[in-house]
């Protein structure tokens, strides 16, 4: 079942023109920028996006400056948090993603509020990743850190198959709006 949830909502990711992604993405980043969350907190961690994910290059580059930006650099399996200052000194990895040449490292404890990449959500904040179990290992260390799962409205399903070691987001932030997460 998770296998099937997945490939049919990549598949539908994937059928997204360039245009549509940019144009949802964008309605997704006035959603987040909206949020009480958002606007209050200082340091966000970021994903920086690839293929057909919500597109946060934009996000990413409108706080510079207003927060204090961090994302994802992979270490030994691991998502090392590192600060950034500029995002074009964003330099892509073995897996394609851009993350920075040299992590200028952030204590866990310091990030207020981390931006989750995922497949599928659902309604309780579970979420289908890549099956690296990256994400998994990196929110329990930020157990105090708001965490928000951004996606596209189809990626919201009832229910995702989970695992004991899944860490679930608070909430979702669509193109359509969003989704407070049942705990």
């Amino acid at each position: 079942m998770k296998n099937q949830l997945k490939e049919s909502i990549l598949e539908k990711r994937n059928s997204l023109t360039k245009e549509e992604i940019i144009g949802k993405s964008r309605k997704i980043q006035d959603n987040l920028f909206n949020l009480e969350q958002y606007k209050k907190f200082k340091t966000i961690m970021f994903f920086v996006s690839f293929n057909s994910e919500v597109n946060t290059h934009e996000m990413i580059k409108n706080a510079l400056g207003n927060k204090t930006t961090v994302v994802p650099k992979v270490e030994q399996h691991e998502i090392e948090p590192s600060v950034i200052i500029d995002f074009d000194n964003l330099m892509p990895s073995k897996l394609g993603i851009l993350e920075p040449i040299e992590a200028m490292k952030i204590a866990y404890k310091h990030i207020d509020l981390v931006l989750v990449p995922g497949i599928a959500f659902d309604m309780e904040g579970h979420r289908i990743g890549y099956g690296y179990g990256y994400y998994d290992k990196f929110l329990k260390k930020v157990p105090k850190a708001v965490k928000i799962g951004l996606c596209f409205d189809f990626q919201v399903v009832d229910k995702v198959p989970r695992e004991e070691h899944d860490v679930p987001v608070d909430l979702v932030v669509t193109e359509k709006g969003i989704v407070e997460c049942k705990k």
